[in-house]
């Protein structure tokens, strides 16, 4: 046994170029498998065999989300062993995984999305940097992490693009309005140049006091001040930001893939959760003006 987990674990890493911490969770899902079988050989079992583990775990009070990720992690190893003709048929290949809820994200409105832009403090370095900082994540709807590793190369403003790097080395070009343009122009060229920058920092946008890139949890910590500052009492993160990007611009009228080229989603599913205001909004309109909705 030890032999397959071997190859499925050099399998992942080089031929799906996991990283090491997805291979150890795959290899973790197949481990609970394995002592759920009890040294039953891997060659002989059965889709009965993996329907009562699904039971089992159901039963052990997990969420659907980890059954479905264990799942998951099951069924790419025995299509690993199918490929590597230890096995002629995958066991799991039938086995259905638990529906999954999906939660929609929560969003802020435009006048929210303004009144937290307008509540930053504009006499001083860090407030000019993060209404900068907070213009380009709404203007855009990058991840938090896309933000902090911004780097002023990747400014092509007069363009009105930015280039982003996203999940998976992946590039994309999206556009960028010129409110937040003028934020940016502002904050590098009268606030970033008197900052002591650090090595290795000089081609970063966004800087802290001691002159290197935010970290991901001082974004979060600005939001979340920023938010209280603005009198809103919503649970605010950077995704928030994020989603309410999308979420306008689909209540705008805008393409959907488009939008997905824009936030750097591989699924068109993906995105298509941000539909549900939109929607919304339908639904409303329909039950305010047709006769029918009015009852009459």
């Amino acid at each position: 046994m030890s032999s397959y987990l071997r190859g499925y674990a050099a399998y992942l890493k080089l031929e799906r170029s996991l990283s090491a911490a997805s291979v150890e969770a795959y290899l973790h899902d197949v481990n609970l498998f394995l002592q759920y079988s009890n040294g039953k050989d891997i060659r002989s079992v059965t889709p009965a065999d993996i329907e009562q583990f699904t039971v089992f775990i159901l039963e052990l009070g997990m969420s659907a989300r980890s059954q479905a990720r264990i799942l998951s992690g099951i069924k790419s190893f025995f299509n690993y062993l199918v490929l590597e003709k230890e096995i002629e048929v995958s066991p799991a290949e039938l086995i259905e995984s638990p529906r999954l809820k999906r939660h929609l994200p929560d969003t802020l409105s435009y006048g929210e999305i303004m009144a937290m832009l307008d509540s930053i403090d504009l006499s001083t370095i860090e407030g000019r940097r993060n209404r900068a900082m907070l213009e380009t994540l709404y203007a855009c709807g990058l991840r938090v992490s896309e933000l902090v590793s911004l780097s002023i190369s990747m400014l092509y403003l007069d363009d009105g693009f930015v280039r982003i790097i996203g999940k998976g080395n992946k590039e994309r070009l999206v556009p960028i309005g010129k409110t937040a343009i003028k934020q940016i122009r502002s904050y590098i060229e009268n606030d970033r140049c008197h900052i002591p920058i650090q090595k290795g920092s000089e081609n970063i946008v966004f800087l802290n006091k001691r002159g290197t890139a935010l970290s991901r949890v001082m974004v979060f910590k600005i939001i979340k001040e920023t938010a209280a500052a603005a009198g809103i009492h919503k649970s605010v993160s950077p995704h928030t930001f994020r989603h309410s990007f999308a979420t306008h611009l689909i209540e705008g009228g805008a393409d959907l893939r488009a939008v997905q080229d824009m936030l750097g989603h591989e699924s068109i599913t993906t995105t298509e959760i941000y539909t549900h205001l939109d929607r919304r909004y339908l639904q409303e309109t329909i039950e305010k003006y047709h006769p029918q909705a009015k009852g009459q």
